[in-house]
């Protein structure tokens, strides 16, 4: 088991009144898994993922990852596991504009501690996985939104983390670029990867093994058997 969370709850305060965003969330993931998280706005799902990533902490239940017990995790643990252990893909690419493809691949090897020599190869490689050997050199200002995506989704994998979480990663882009990229996800989930998808769509969800729906705080599953019947019918 890779991932778990059990009785999970998180409630925020707004004024005098505490408001329950979580519900009781039961989730396990095994390492090699695809799954789509899908809701609608206000469902929860960013709630949930920023709790996944380890950016927020539940009011109340218990997550583990690879072993650790994230609520009981000090600041400085859990920056060492959102560098290494989550590799984040938003939906805005969240790049920084001045540095070039390469640097950006290579800043969290950066946070991590590798030398500037092992930084600029294994960037160089990451974007060769990703089809970009030729854009080593470019500033985000000259790539267009897909290759920018591209560019974060080897920015996300460049510390071989344990799960890729992907935030509405198609969200900015058009239809064709879109596709490409969940393209991609296919090809690194056929390689090995553990993905975590956000997204309220039914089309890209639709690229993920097994779909978890968010309403209202509360998961309503669909497991892979439930998907094929569904696709066979």
């Amino acid at each position: 088991m890779l991932l778990e969370l059990k009785h999970l709850y998180k409630n925020y305060i707004q004024g005098n009144m505490e408001v329950p965003v979580l519900k009781d969330i039961n989730l396990s993931i095994d390492e090699g898994e695809y799954v789509a998280i899908m809701g609608p706005s206000g469902s929860g799902k960013s709630t949930l993922m920023n709790i996944i990533g380890c950016i927020d902490k539940p009011t109340s239940g218990t997550y583990l990852l690879d072993g650790y017990e994230i609520e009981k995790c000090r600041d400085r643990e859990l920056s060492r596991i959102r560098n290494k252990e989550i590799g984040f893909v938003f939906q805005n690419f969240n790049l920084l504009p001045r540095q070039s493809a390469l640097d950006n691949v290579g800043l969290p090897m950066q946070y991590a501690g590798f030398s500037k020599k092992e930084r600029k190869a294994r960037a160089k490689r990451m974007l060769e996985m990703v089809d970009l050997a030729d854009r080593v050199s470019f500033k985000p200002t000259q790539l267009s939104g897909g290759q920018k995506q591209r560019v974060a989704i080897a920015r996300a994998m460049v510390n071989n983390p344990k799960i890729l979480l992907a935030d509405e990663p198609t969200g900015a882009l058009d239809s064709k670029s879109g596709i490409a990229v969940m393209e991609l996800f296919d090809r690194l989930h056929a390689e090995g990867a553990t993905i975590i998808m956000i997204t309220h769509s039914e089309e890209i969800a639709g690229f993920a093994k097994r779909v978890i729906r968010i309403i209202d705080g509360e998961l309503l599953e669909n497991t892979p058997e439930q998907k094929e019947e569904k696709e066979d019918e």
